[in-house]
């Protein structure tokens, strides 16, 4: 497997393997992406009769179902950004969308800015060979405890790295086996 570097990343981008991608955008070895308009906020479960928590809270959250948490979309277009507080995970999406063939996989990394500043991505970056359709899910964490992190649409979020290794049998494929295809907005979990 090889890491693909700025001709190579060049060429898929030419090919329609990520786009819209503008040139200034593909760097030495990845490719810049930017953050979308919808956001999923996790909110937090309350009993408006007592004004408090109710007697299961929190409700835990079965991972062997895949659950999507309680949340409320954020459609930036119309908020122009999003503040994180302290603590706060929330669901988002790139603005690019990913067709990566059998012999291609990618991963995501967070611009190291956004690092430094306190903004986190969780560890779900793997994009296998076949996924198709789709702009990337994140999964983005306020790690500071004092300071609140604006988000707005179109910022520069994060870079892709490309891969490129023996192709996959077809019924290997993500395109073939994967849950998270076609998805054109931040997506929750799919069980």
């Amino acid at each position: 497997m090889s890491l693909l570097s700025y001709e190579h990343l060049c060429n898929l981008v030419d090919a329609g393997v990520i786009g819209p991608v503008k040139p200034e955008c593909i760097n030495a070895s990845s490719i810049d992406v930017h953050l979308g308009d919808i956001l999923l906020v996790e909110k937090e479960r309350f009993d408006i009769n007592s004004m408090s928590a109710g007697p299961d809270w929190p409700v835990p959250l079965d991972l062997a179902r895949k659950p999507i948490f309680k949340h409320e979309e954020i459609d930036m277009r119309i908020t122009k950004a999003y503040v994180m507080k302290p603590g706060e995970f929330v669901l988002a999406s790139t603005v690019e969308k990913f067709y990566l063939p059998d012999d291609i996989s990618a991963e995501f990394r967070l611009k190291s800015s956004g690092a430094r500043c306190g903004l986190n991505n969780l560890f779900a970056c793997h994009c296998d060979a076949g996924w198709t359709g789709s702009v990337l899910t994140l999964e983005l964490h306020n790690v500071l405890r004092f300071h609140k992190l604006m988000l707005t649409p179109g910022m520069a979020i994060g870079q892709m790295l490309f891969h490129r290794h023996r192709p996959v049998p077809k019924d290997k494929s993500y395109a073939t086996r994967g849950h998270y295809n076609y998805d054109v907005k931040t997506q929750g979990a799919k069980a």
